[in-house]
C-alpha cells in the first residue's frame, strides 16, 4: 500500500497518544521537549499522520515555541515533534517522508524551526546542530541534539531560553 499523509483530525486523538505510546513508550511525557511546548496547542497547518489505507503507520506534530533572549527579547519559531512511526513501520521511509514534506512547508512559509532530535538524522532535512546548543531549556537534554532549522537568511542568537509560545494553533506566527 501507498502512504498517504492526512491532517491530524483524520484520526482520533487516542490513536495517536497510542501510536506516540508504541514509539517512545508510556513515560515519555516526563521528556524535556514536552516542558518546551507546555500549554500550546498544535500547529495544524503543520502536523499530519501518515496512514497506509485505514492503518495510522505515523504522525509529525508541530508547535509554536518563543526563544527568549539574553537582552529580554523574543523570538518565534516552530517546534518540530514528535516524529513517530509505527515499530513495525520503523526503516521504510515514513519518518523521511513526513519530515521533508513539514521541511517543505518551513520553507514555503520561511519559517525557522527546532527540533530535539538525532542531528545525523535530521540534518538531511536542514536541521543544525551548534547553533542553537547552548540554549537553555526546561528540562535536560544534551546540546547536540537541540537542532535548529533557519529560514533563509535568518540569523538565530547563540544562547537564550526556550520555552512554549502564548501562541495557539500557529496564529501569528510570521508569513
Amino acid at each position: 500500500m501507498v502512504t498517504v499523509l492526512h491532517p491530524l483530525s483524520a484520526v482520533s486523538p487516542d490513536a495517536i497518544e497510542a501510536l506516540l505510546d508504541l514509539a517512545f513508550g508510556t513515560d515519555r511525557h516526563g521528556r524535556t521537549a514536552y516542558a518546551v511546548r507546555a500549554g500550546t496547542e498544535v500547529i495544524d497547518e503543520l502536523s499530519f499522520v501518515a496512514m497506509d489505507g485505514d492503518a495510522l503507520i505515523g504522525s509529525l506534530q508541530s508547535w509554536p515555541v518563543t526563544l527568549r533572549t539574553a537582552d529580554n527579547g523574543t523570538r518565534p519559531l516552530v517546534m518540530v515533534g514528535p516524529v513517530a512511526v509505527h515499530p513495525e513501520r520503523q526503516g521504510q521511509g515514513v519518518g523521511k517522508h513526513m519530515t521533508r514534506v513539514v521541511a517543505q512547508k518551513l520553507d514555503i512559509a520561511k519559517l525557522s524551526a527546532m527540533m530535539i532530535g538525532d542531528p545525523e538524522y535530521y540534518e538531511a532535512f536542514g536541521f543544525r546542530s551548534g547553533p542553537a546548543a547552548q540554549w537553555a531549556l526546561p528540562g535536560p537534554v544534551e546540546p547536540h541534539r537541540i537542532l535548529l532549522r533557519a529560514a533563509s537568511a535568518s540569523e538565530w542568537p547563540p544562547d537564550g531560553t526556550l520555552g512554549s509560545a502564548l501562541l495557539r494553533s500557529g496564529e501569528g506566527l510570521p508569513n
